[in-house]
């Protein structure tokens, strides 16, 4: 049986996003979803002595209410250096910080030319998938063919990728017709969040939903051990 996840790209996702991800056959990245503010598409969290920040990629939105993630465009290139540059103030005493700094520091200088987010969040996604070893096929929306409403595009993308399982995180609840993804002969799944092992992290109280760089600057290749899937 083949089990697929389908999600929104995120900007250097927690380590969640990485376990659904590891947890099936092929994911596909929904980036002809619309492009929503104030998410994670373009940001994510860091731990600081002074708590937790925001690094967020500054993108174009006026007078474009219902883009794609996909259109979504870059504002300049500037917080290239200075997002490298918060990560290494404050992860620079890390046991491993030093083991992955040069790769990290080459992503964002790649991302200087990129134009759009989803190119940005997918190049952070192929550099952590292969620092943690995972091989998961990952694939597009825009290589399927399907219409209307989130159950049925779900279903359909499903069905080309040959999948008889679902693997989808709670949120999901709110906007999934489960029984009729349940008559459609596809099996429904739900990802377990909870119960995470907490790990050597710099500026207590410990902080789960983190960019999953934390757990890589911390644990180095030891990170799979603090996550679910492995």
């Amino acid at each position: 049986m083949k089990r697929i996840a389908i999600l929104q790209s995120n900007y250097i996702p927690w380590k969640g996003y990485f376990d659904i991800i590891n947890s099936v056959d092929e994911f596909v990245i929904y980036d002809e979803a619309q492009y929503t503010r104030r998410d994670w598409r373009n940001r994510n969290l860091i731990k600081t002595r002074n708590g937790l920040i925001w690094l967020t990629i500054p993108v174009k939105t006026k007078s474009r209410f219902s883009q794609k993630i996909c259109d979504t465009e870059i504002n300049g290139n500037s917080w290239c250096n200075k997002h490298f540059n918060s990560i290494r103030h404050n992860y620079n005493n890390t046991k491993y910080f030093k083991e992955f700094a040069e790769i990290i520091m080459n992503a964002y200088h790649e991302s200087k030319s990129l134009k759009y987010l989803s190119d940005v969040n997918k190049l952070f996604l192929d550099i952590i998938l292969s620092i943690l070893n995972i091989k998961t096929k990952i694939s597009c929306s825009s290589e399927f063919n399907y219409s209307g409403n989130s159950t049925e595009k779900i279903i359909s993308i499903c069905r080309q990728a040959g999948a008889s399982e679902y693997l989808t995180g709670q949120a999901a609840k709110s906007y999934l017709d489960e029984e009729r993804v349940r008559k459609s002969g596809i099996r429904l799944l739900w990802m377990d969040y909870s119960g995470y092992p907490e790990y050597e992290q710099l500026y207590p109280p410990f902080e789960h939903r983190v960019s999953i760089l934390d757990l890589i600057f911390n644990m180095g290749t030891e990170a799979r051990n603090f996550m679910k899937s492995f």
